[in-house]
C-alpha cells in the first residue's frame, strides 16, 4: 500500500507553499516521523515528516510554487 504525499495546510490562510529542500533523496527509505521536505509558505519553513515508513518517490521539484493539496510524491 502506497501513502501519497499531498502538500499540507499549514495555517487557515494558507493557499500555497513552496518546498525549498528534500531532505531525504528518491528511492531512499523513510521512517515514519523522519523529516523528509523543508515548505516555505509566505510567514514561515517548515520541516514535514513522513506519514508513512517506506521507499519514498518524490515527484515534485524543489523551487515550485504549489497549491494546499498538490500530490508532491509518495511512500511506497
Amino acid at each position: 500500500m502506497s501513502t501519497t504525499l499531498f502538500i499540507p495546510r499549514l495555517a487557515q490562510s494558507m493557499t500555497e507553499g513552496t518546498i525549498t529542500e528534500w531532505l531525504v533523496a528518491d528511492g531512499e527509505t523513510v521512517i515514519e516521523g523522519q523529516a523528509i521536505y523543508r515548505l516555505e509558505t509566505d510567514k514561515t519553513e517548515s520541516e514535514i515528516d513522513a506519514p508513512a515508513s517506506g521507499v519514498l518517490r518524490i515527484e515534485a521539484d524543489p523551487g515550485e510554487e504549489l497549491a494546499v493539496g498538490t500530490p508532491v510524491g509518495e511512500i511506497v
